[in-house]
């Protein structure tokens, strides 16, 4: 009971006792008083004034938590359109990553005449990365699929495995770990390649089946900060591969030193919107992404030159294109960029949202 209650009653009391004292002692009076056209203004007057008093009165409407809760993940999940066309966007940077896998390891391997059986595996992975990739690019349907699904874990264990099998490759070799074993044995980090595209694409899925005002998550994180610190992690790798084998290359090119200046950056402005998302962090990383996405198609032309600077040139192609530099190697950092800027979408729509 709040504090007025008393003195309203009391009022209330006063009033009651005056009306029946005015009708016994002047009846006269009251019955004339019932007749005048004032009191029906003064009664609806007496109501109104009570309605509001009421309403001042009156504690605010308790919200249920359920619906308290339901209104803040609302808040901030971001909209089913964000999330959907940011699992779209995954998948075809999936996509790109499965590509560059295919046609690089299918030199390579050629190139080592598939003498290990087990070096034919990446290819047809890769190959249904790439088939599943694009499946869920042109997917438009706010939902998983199971095969991709299921294809994604597939290539994320052969690309740790092919890692197992390359590192073995290199210290198998006298002096094991050398420099002259870095440069001329197969390649380090290249089955990584085909591991990101396994995560990345598993990512993917998880976003796109999402549920309702569900805010979406990786790994048990929130989704736009895991996938934008496994960009993140794969652009370092990448350039720390690309800087090993421009370095066996002398960086005789100057334009051999973009891709271990370029996407370094990119990385770092990620990583740090990943872990303090803001405004202007998330613009810079963004064009630092941008930036390293038209880097990987431009990477493919300078490579195109180096194959046409060997003896014979592109009319003996079928040697020179074996001699490298690699052709479908540039395209992963436009891969992994593509993946850092759909993480980051999904990072604003989880602040604005």
């Amino acid at each position: 009971m709040s504090t007025a209650d008393p003195a309203l009653d009391l009022i209330a009391t006063l009033a009651l006792s005056g009306a029946a004292i005015a009708m016994l002692v002047r009846p006269r009076h009251v019955s004339a008083l019932r007749r005048s056209p004032l009191l029906p203004a003064t009664y609806r007057l007496t109501r109104n004034v009570a309605r509001a008093a009421a309403r001042q009165l009156a504690p605010p409407p308790q919200r249920a938590p359920a619906r308290l809760l339901t209104r803040l993940i609302s808040r901030l999940a971001p909209s089913p359109a964000v999330t959907q066309a940011a699992g779209r966007r995954i998948n075809g940077a999936a996509a790109l990553l499965a590509f560059s896998v295919l046609a690089d390891s299918a030199v390579e391997h050629y190139r080592g005449s598939f003498h290990n059986r087990a070096m034919y595996t990446p290819l047809v992975t890769a190959a249904l990365t790439l088939g599943g990739s694009l499946f869920g690019l042109a997917d438009k349907r706010a939902s998983r699929h199971p095969v991709r699904d299921t294809i994604y874990g597939a290539a994320a264990a052969t690309g740790l495995a092919g890692l197992a099998f390359h590192a073995y490759n290199i210290l198998k070799r006298p002096s094991r770990l050398s420099w002259l074993n870095l440069f001329y044995a197969a390649p380090i980090g290249a089955p990584m390649a085909l591991a990101l595209a396994g995560l990345l694409g598993r990512g993917a899925e998880q976003v796109r089946d999402t549920p309702y005002r569900r805010p979406p998550s990786v790994l048990g994180l929130p989704a736009g900060r895991a996938l934008a610190a496994i960009s993140a992690a794969g652009l370092a790798g990448t350039v720390g591969e690309a800087g090993l084998l421009h370095f066996r290359g002398a960086f005789q090119n100057p334009f051999m030193i973009a891709p271990v200046t370029i996407p370094p950056v990119a990385a770092v402005l990620l990583s740090a919107a990943a872990a303090f998302p803001g405004r202007i962090i998330n613009h810079l990383a963004r064009w630092w992404l941008r930036l390293t996405a038209l880097l990987g198609f431009a990477g493919v032309g300078f490579h195109a030159y180096g194959v046409s600077r060997n003896m014979g040139g592109w009319r003996n192609w079928s040697q020179n294109v074996l001699n490298g530099p690699p052709l479908p190697a540039p395209p992963s950092f436009t891969g992994l960029a593509l993946a850092g800027l759909a993480a980051l979408a999904l990072i604003d729509g989880e602040r604005n949202g």
